[in-house]
């Protein structure tokens, strides 16, 4: 009889690991189902992944719910994603565009900001709630237009690199506007921390630039005499994961760390094609599981109540407006159509956004409803993004790259 508790136990915890491994399967499969049917109907594959997580999440089929398990995934998915990203971009090509890529996320950050805030109160909603979802629409969610240009061979066009330029100092500055609010929503607000936050995210991503690039160019041959099998990957790896932990401590999203560990790695990695095709695979099975996520985040309760549903499209309609002209402006010089590709490519808020509603309902500051609006809000920026993309940049084709994919083309 002593046995049978250890029985019982064992096929429990049986039990609950094929429950997950169902879950990642379904995950895993709808999403590469649906990835194919976008492809075939000449539509981006992200869009569909995205919306395999409404379909088979807790608010349509149900078969799915979040977990531990999959948010970890998740994470790790998005900032894969940026790391390969990374490894595509040297950081004289993202030096090189340092003034329009201050000006599009300064621009990009003060214009949607101010609008969501104005919008909120011509709504009648309180001060605190309406500078919540102006915050959150300063959010700019990169890795779903990575992984559109990533798809297109583009990440090197000059409008990409501005992109991805102004994506880094717009978490920054979005990091130093969120502590500003949730200090407000809190009764004070710290100076001295937020003084400090700034200088530390600032000061990481100039020494990763500026020392760490250059100083790992250096060791390549060092690095090239290890004898342990797959040694630049693993230290790639290390670099990854390393410099994502460092950037959340000091209060700068993952994915900018993997970012920057990729630009960091990128001479020294731009002939070896194997830490490439090992990176892609990694990259490949984790990043469905970020954007199924975003697509189970729908909340589709707040289409019960048309005032809501009413609030919602103005939101997202501001949001889409704002990111469009504010991040477009600053490089109209380029031509429209590269303009409106830089402020397209800004547009999608993603998980960035939610993570602010978040903060906001932990603090009791946002109810349930404004949660959903915003969570709408950015759901639907992130879905209308790919396929404007995909239209803008249509016909500039990609070129091989050094690696053996699909590649890049250079700016016109």
């Amino acid at each position: 009889m002593n046995g049978y508790p250890t029985i019982t136990l064992a096929t429990a915890a049986n039990s609950e690991s094929a429950r997950m491994l169902l879950s990642l399967f379904l995950i895993f499969a709808s999403a590469k189902l649906m990835a194919e049917l976008f492809e075939r109907l000449k539509q981006p594959a992200v869009v569909g992944e995205i919306l395999a997580g409404v379909i088979i999440g807790p608010q349509a089929l149900r078969l799915v719910a979040p977990t531990e398990i999959g948010h970890v995934l998740a994470e790790l998915g998005v900032m894969f994603l940026l790391f390969r990203v990374g490894l595509e971009t040297k950081p004289s090509s993202i030096i090189s565009v340092g003034r329009s890529a201050l000006l599009v996320a300064i621009l990009g950050i003060l214009l949607p900001f101010l609008c969501g805030w104005a919008l909120m109160e011509a709504w009648g909603r309180t001060n605190i709630e309406s500078l919540f979802v102006g915050t959150a629409m300063v959010a700019t969610s990169v890795g779903i237009t990575a992984k559109v240009l990533s798809g297109m061979g583009l990440l090197s066009a000059q409008t990409s690199r501005i992109i991805l330029g102004a994506a880094v100092i717009d978490d920054i500055l979005g990091l130093l506007v969120l502590a500003v609010v949730s200090g407000f929503a809190g009764g004070s607000i710290n100076y001295a921390e937020i003084a400090v936050s700034a200088a530390l995210a600032i000061g990481f991503t100039a020494f990763v630039a500026f020392v760490g690039a250059p100083l790992l160019t250096r060791l390549a041959p060092v690095m090239r005499q290890l004898r342990s099998q797959h040694a630049t990957f693993a230290i790639a790896l290390v670099l990854c994961i390393g410099l994502s932990s460092v950037a959340m401590t000091i209060g700068v999203a993952a994915i900018i760390g993997a970012f920057l560990a990729g630009v960091a790695l990128a001479e020294v990695t731009e002939a070896d094609h194997l830490v490439h095709d090992q990176t892609n695979g990694v990259t490949e099975f984790l990043v469905p599981f970020f954007l199924v996520s975003i697509g189970m985040q729908l909340d589709l309760k707040i289409f019960g109540s048309f005032s809501t549903v009413l609030l919602a499209l103005a939101v997202t309609v501001v949001a889409v407006l704002t990111k469009l002209v504010g991040c477009a402006l600053p490089v109209w010089h380029l031509g429209g159509r590269r303009a409106a590709q830089v402020g397209v490519g800004m547009m999608p808020r993603g998980e960035v956004g939610i993570v602010v509603a978040q903060i906001g309902l932990a603090l009791g500051v946002v109810n349930q409803e404004i949660f959903g609006v915003v969570l709408f809000m950015a759901i639907a920026t992130t879905l209308i993004a790919p396929p404007l993309l995909k239209s803008l940049f249509a016909g500039e084709a990609p070129v091989p790259s050094p690696h053996g994919d699909a590649g890049v083309v250079p700016a016109g």
